[in-house]
Formats: structure tokens, sequence, C-alpha cells
């Protein structure tokens, strides 16, 4: 089948920073849906019209992946409102309840860089916010979408989505 949106791919990948650090490897395929939210604009663009076997190269530069880096993002709260068992990494699924610093976006995903006795520090940047990165992919299969999967946006059993992270005001849709 020749990948064309609205389709499902099953990928294995490895993915690295600029310097050839490595950052993740997907090492077992896993399904994104072609033409929803699971895969970055400039990943779909390469696999279309292409079929299984293909290998891809790519560099994407921060623009292109998980948007640039926004200071902003990253602010202080008070460490009495965080649960007893706070860490880094932690993460929060908008500003924490009883945040005080205001006009944080609510559909960030923010996640806990320090812990202090006196306050946390949190981050709603995607991690990769900011870093070029290069990602060797392969197709392993292809498949038609379902409805379901169209009309969700994505492939119900990935168990993360590879699309970026909006800017301050922005939203991915």
């Amino acid at each position: 089948m020749i990948i064309s949106s609205p389709c499902v791919v099953s990928l294995v990948w490895c993915l690295e920073d600029a310097q050839g650090q490595l950052i993740d490897e997907l090492a077992d395929p896993m399904e994104f849906l072609l033409g929803g939210d699971d895969l970055l604009p400039k990943v779909e663009q390469a696999l279309i019209g292409q079929t299984t076997g293909f290998e891809a190269h790519l560099h994407l530069e921060p623009e292109q992946a998980f948007g640039d880096y926004h200071a902003d993002l990253v602010f202080f709260e008070k460490r009495e409102i965080f649960p007893e068992q706070v860490y880094e990494g932690m993460q929060f699924d908008g500003p924490p309840e009883g945040a005080t610093t205001p006009d944080l976006p609510k559909d960030a995903i923010y996640t806990v860089t320090e812990v202090y006795d006196s306050h946390v520090v949190l981050d709603g940047n995607h991690p990769l916010a900011g870093i070029a990165i290069r990602l060797n992919l392969k197709v392993c299969d292809v498949r038609s979408a379902t409805e379901e999967e169209v009309e969700h946006g994505s492939v119900s059993t990935s168990p993360f989505s590879f699309a970026p992270t909006p800017a301050p005001g922005e939203t991915v849709h």
C-alpha cells in the first residue's frame, strides 16, 4: 500500500540530537496515524508516496520539530501547593491547582524540573523544545486507517503523540 493521508504507518526509529546523542529509540514497530495528530508535518511529508521498507534520515530544526524554547513557560510556584511526594520529572496536565502565576496556558503539560524547600520550578515547554533533531526511521507496515482513528486524529494504541507543543497563545489545531 502506498502511504497517503489518512493511513496508519508502523514505524521504528532512532531519534538523536544534532550532535548525535541518542534521545529515543523505538526498536519495536509502533503505529501512527498519518494525517492526524501523531506525526510531525515534516515526517508526514517524507512518508507520503512511500511504501513498506522505506527509510528516511531527517534533520529537523526546532520550528519543524517541537518548537522554540519559551522562557516564559518556566515559572516558580510555592512548594506548599504540591503533593508531599513531588519530584523532578513529575508532570501536570495544565497548571497545578493553586498555581499563582497568571496567564499560564491551560492546555500545556508542565514538568517539574527542580524541587526546593520553598518552591518548585515548572516548565511548560516540550522536553525537546529548542533542540534540532535527527530522526532515522523505517516504515515496517502500512494499513488503512479506521473511521474511529481518523475521527480521533490518532491511533488509539499509541502511548504518546508526536505533535509539537504549541507556543504560548497558540494551539496545534
